[in-house]
């Protein structure tokens, strides 16, 4: 039987909390439901971006695996991943731009369902260095030394969270139809300006954490978390 570590949520929460933060996703998903087919293209992109974010993740993970395996001692190499991310989510967080990547231009979407699914997979690429959150959620995923199906499936339940607060947009676009728009619009300007504050600071908390749980493994020999 299989049985997930649901104590990793106390460590993944606030990483997922600091990924879900990029108002990137939000911003094109609002652009597609401006479209003739809001329910319809907004769902498509989601579902595009989820679709290729766990299949990114599972090769990431396949490779941070490979890492850990080629070295004697995998708990090692695993708290020296968490340390470099540990850094670079703190230079993220110190030197964050204003602007958290491309926006989609216009005012109409006009995509097709399958454009749609492949803009939702592009924006995984639109926004970096603000997906190393990601790598972090991995790095712990691994750490946990659960077999190869607990850890997709955490992977897995990991982006089904991840995508959940987006289902706002095509749930909102059915129930209320043109009138959802200039609501969605004000929910996007509020995080857009929220973001520029919480972000920085989401992303240098977790990144202190790592360092923090990193340091304490090299110098005790046991992890925080």
């Amino acid at each position: 039987m299989i049985t997930l570590k649901m104590e990793i949520w106390y460590v993944l929460f606030p990483i997922l909390l600091t990924d879900i933060v990029n108002p990137v996703l939000f911003e094109f998903m609002v652009f597609a439901a401006a479209s003739n087919r809001p329910v319809l293209l907004s769902s498509s992109m989601l579902l595009g971006h989820t679709v290729a974010y766990f299949s990114a993740g599972i090769i990431l993970a396949l490779f941070m695996e490979s890492i850990t395996d080629f070295f004697a001692n995998p708990r090692r190499i695993d708290f020296i991943i968490e340390l470099i991310l540990g850094v670079i989510l703190l230079w993220v967080a110190f030197g964050a731009r204003k602007d958290t990547g491309k926006r989609p231009e216009g005012e109409t979407a006009e995509f097709s369902v399958i454009g749609a699914f492949g803009f939702g997979a592009v924006v995984n690429f639109i926004g970096i260095p603000f997906a190393v959150p990601y790598f972090a959620a991995i790095d712990q995923i691994l750490k946990t030394d659960s077999s190869t199906v607990q850890s997709a499936l955490l992977l897995l339940s990991y982006n089904l969270a991840y995508a959940l607060p987006f289902t706002m947009v095509p749930v909102l676009s059915a129930l209320m139809g043109e009138r959802a728009r200039p609501i969605l619009m004000k929910i996007n300007q509020g995080l857009d300006k929220v973001s520029g504050v919480l972000m920085p600071l989401l992303l240098g908390l977790v990144g202190l954490a790592l360092l923090a749980d990193a340091i304490t493994y090299f110098v005790r020999g046991s992890s925080l978390f």
